[in-house]
């Protein structure tokens, strides 16, 4: 592995090394005050710089995420935030929407608020509020490398009805800019449930910058609406805060390549970093491209997804809605790695 521009063997790492701590690796704690108050939290730092959190009580998202003390991750006034403080109704969601470098949406609605079949459904779904349970951290070591792991489960549950579970496995390398995620979600229940999956990626200053450029091979780029309309020529470039800039969207159909997989990246050359992101198509066919470059909510969000954004009604409407049977499961991979140009 190369550390510190020069090559290490695992031999060699406990030669240099009295514990691996001094240079990568997982710990756990806990926030002690404000709204995070004992949100638990683990901590993995590579060895290359890169660092995030993974947010135990909030379904397993990840929070702050940096390189090289370079903030990758948006994050947002209201900042960490307790799962106990979330409010489902509407668009409170975003009352405990922190950010963060990954926040889960779903599992059975997703998108804007609204009323499905009779049911008030609120932004964006549960998941990301649900505290996760069975979390174990381990690692993994050969001859060549060293490999973090965090494994956890998230259930999505209602009495007579819901019972879907999501076990995720979070894993970062030494020496790597990279971070891996393999999810499974099961419907446990013995009905037929919606299924809504979205990875709302999202990422701010100094990454997103005026010039900061998204790079996709889009076989179509559609606007949500009207207004992201007005915005649509120029959905791949990115502007400096601006006052008033309205919240658009865009929805990519990304070419998958040989392997199946879907790539996209956001490069700042000025900057000299690329975000760049990898998932699987088969279950993940809708790239959603969110950005809301305004004053103090200076944002862009890379979703992959297995719906649009515009609430489980219109899915259903427009014949797009999925369905998890009892005792299915679905799988989905996502990388995501930082890259300096």
């Amino acid at each position: 592995m190369n550390l510190f521009n020069r090559d290490y063997s695992t031999e060699d790492i406990r030669k240099y090394f009295g514990s691996l701590e001094q240079l990568a690796g997982m710990r756990k704690y806990s926030f002690s005050q404000g709204k995070a108050k004992n949100v638990e939290v683990v901590e993995f730092r590579t060895g290359s710089g890169l660092r995030f959190e993974v947010l135990v009580d909030r379904g397993l998202d990840i929070g702050l995420c940096e390189f090289k003390g370079i903030p990758i991750s948006f994050r947002s006034a209201v900042g960490e935030a307790s799962p106990f403080l979330f409010e489902a109704e509407g668009d409170q969601w975003f009352r405990n929407f922190s950010g963060g470098l990954l926040t889960g949406c779903g599992l059975t609605y997703l998108g804007a608020p609204d009323i499905d079949q009779g049911q008030e459904l609120g932004l964006h779904g549960r998941i990301s509020n649900i505290p996760a349970e069975s979390v174990s951290t381990f690692e993994e070591k050969d001859e060549e490398s060293v490999f973090f792991n965090l494994k956890g489960r998230v259930r999505e549950t209602k009495t007579l009805s819901t019972n879907l579970l999501l076990e995720r496995t979070i894993s970062a390398e030494l020496g790597k800019n990279k971070i891996s995620i393999h999810d499974t979600i099961t419907n446990v229940g013995f009905t037929k449930e919606p299924l809504m999956f979205l990875y709302h990626i999202n990422l701010g200053h100094p990454l997103v910058d005026k010039g900061t450029k998204l790079h996709s091979d889009s076989l179509n780029v559609q606007a949500r609406d009207d207004i992201s309309a007005r915005y649509l020529s120029n959905y791949e470039n990115y502007l400096g805060p601006t006052p008033n800039y309205p919240d658009v969207v865009f929805y990519h159909d990304i070419r998958e390549n040989k392997d199946g997989f879907c790539e996209v990246s956001l490069k700042n050359t000025k900057l000299g970093l690329a975000f760049k992101l990898k998932y699987r198509k088969d279950n993940l066919p809708n790239f959603v491209q969110w950005k809301y470059t305004n004053q103090g909510n200076y944002v862009t969000g890379l979703e992959p997804s297995n719906s649009k954004a515009e609430g489980r009604s219109k899915a259903r409407e427009e014949k797009e809605l999925e369905y998890i049977e009892p005792g299915e499961h679905k799988e989905y991979f996502l990388e995501m790695s930082i890259e300096e140009l």
